[in-house]
């Protein structure tokens, strides 16, 4: 027999901290794993998907916040902890209040805005901490631009026929 889930505050608390934890889980499979990292921390984004269609945006932020904090702390790789809290963890709930605007070029514009500044960052990142110099392959930025935006606006439509299924399938 189904159970109904309480709608109330704590309830929404719980699923939050559920959907942490199965979102930290997966960022620490994404660390001890040989291959597949980018994968596994997009995986681990689902939970701050699920958490937003099911307890609003504010347990979405909840369930971004402690899984991506915990994952700095907890595993074993922090390059795939960064990367969620910078856009597969927080990017759902960001896309979730874009999409509540009225004006779709309004709402791609600001998209390919927080894709394009956190790739920014990443690059700026990298090449502070790691080559000051940057090594060849690097030079052609906008071929990893180019081909970054493309593969970003399949992620956004994959993740909104996603959403769209799961909409259909949560009660």
């Amino acid at each position: 027999m189904r159970t109904k889930m309480s709608r109330g505050r704590s309830g929404r608390t719980a699923l939050g901290g559920v959907l942490a934890a199965v979102s930290l889980a997966l960022l620490w499979v994404a660390g001890m794993a040989p291959s597949g990292r980018l994968g596994l921390a997009a995986l681990a984004g689902l939970g701050p998907v699920a958490a937003v269609l099911t307890a609003g945006r504010a347990a979405g932020y909840l369930c971004w916040a402690a899984s991506g904090t915990l994952g700095l702390l907890l595993t074993p790789d922090k390059g795939v902890a960064a990367l969620y809290l910078a856009f597969f963890g927080l990017y759902p709930v960001v896309k979730a209040r874009l999409e509540s605007m009225d004006r779709r070029w309004a709402e791609w514009a600001l998209k390919l805005i927080y894709f394009n500044g956190v790739l920014t960052g990443f690059v700026a990142l990298f090449q502070q901490l790691i080559f000051p110099v940057l090594p060849n392959w690097m030079t052609g930025l906008p071929v990893l631009y180019g081909l970054g935006n493309l593969v970003f606006v399949l992620y956004d439509v994959g993740l909104s026929r996603l959403i769209a299924l799961l909409l259909r399938r949560l009660p």
